[in-house]
């Protein structure tokens, strides 16, 4: 068994059809604080947002508003196009909260880059939630452990939150091609080699991980799935298999013609670089 640890800013590849981690926090806000993402595009990829603390306001050109919460899960599909905003909610911002989470790029198969844009919300409540051995794990999408996710997915998926009691065991099953952990806070050992906080570890196919947390626990997203339909190019908000069509959604951007927020009329200039 080989484990191979990286951060994600450091190396570019897929993991599945994961493309791109953000890792959100943790940080206390002071009351009068907040998130303040401003109206940005997508094209290409589903954005999936899932929190362990806290509380993120989403509004997209769809119309769509939607508070998201522990537990909860947002999945956007941007496939031709879509701007999202991600913001606190005036109540949460005047009295301060903590906020710990992280989104995820999933890169659209070929046939689906273009897909038309769609969001989805999926409560707590409606997604797979079981403990063994001391780990709580939530099934976010795709398939694992013998369970399935109603979120809707474009090729074969492994996105599981997985919360570690001290000490506690889980053998990874080899099910998925492409098969990664992600530890957002404590520590674990995978197949006894340590990895740690804001860590990712890569593991080889066709063979089970044993995965034990640390004597703090640890919260962890294990992800993957089957390998993309060949390499993505990224730049910015865009994922595409095609340069040309990010040069297509960078003048589209510079347009305005991708969308707008209703509500949220704040604009993000196209980087330069």
């Amino acid at each position: 068994m080989t484990v191979r640890r990286i951060l994600p800013a450091i190396e570019a590849r897929s993991i599945g059809p994961f493309v791109f981690l953000d890792h959100i926090g943790p940080v206390q806000f002071q009351p009068g604080q907040g998130m303040d993402v401003r109206p940005h595009p997508h094209i290409g990829l589903a954005t999936v947002t899932y929190l362990y603390d806290g509380e993120i306001l989403h509004r997209d050109s769809l119309g769509f508003v939607q508070a998201i919460k522990p537990g909860d899960v947002n999945w956007m599909t941007a496939g031709r196009g879509i701007v999202h905003s991600e913001r606190t909610a005036p109540e949460l911002r005047a009295k301060g909260f903590a906020l710990h989470g992280l989104q995820s790029w999933v890169g659209l198969p070929k046939e689906a880059e273009e897909v038309e844009p769609s969001f989805h919300h999926h409560p707590a409540a409606d997604l797979p939630e079981w403990e063994e051995n001391g780990v709580r794990l939530k099934l976010i999408a795709g398939t694992a452990f013998g369970r399935e996710s109603p979120v809707k997915i474009y090729a074969p998926t492994l996105y599981v939150a997985a919360v570690f009691a001290p000490g506690a065991k889980l053998t990874l099953p080899a099910e998925h091609a492409e098969r990664a952990v992600y530890v957002a806070s404590g520590a674990l050992t995978a197949a006894g080699e340590a990895v740690d906080t804001a860590q990712l570890a890569l593991f080889t196919a066709g063979a089970p991980v044993e995965l034990i947390a640390g004597p703090e626990g640890a919260e962890t997203m294990l992800l993957g799935g089957a390998p993309m339909d060949g390499p993505r190019h990224m730049w910015w908000n865009f994922v595409s298999s095609s340069t040309e069509r990010i040069e297509q959604a960078k003048a589209d951007w510079r347009a305005s013609a991708i969308g707008k927020v209703p509500g949220d009329d704040e604009f993000i200039p196209l980087p330069e670089h």
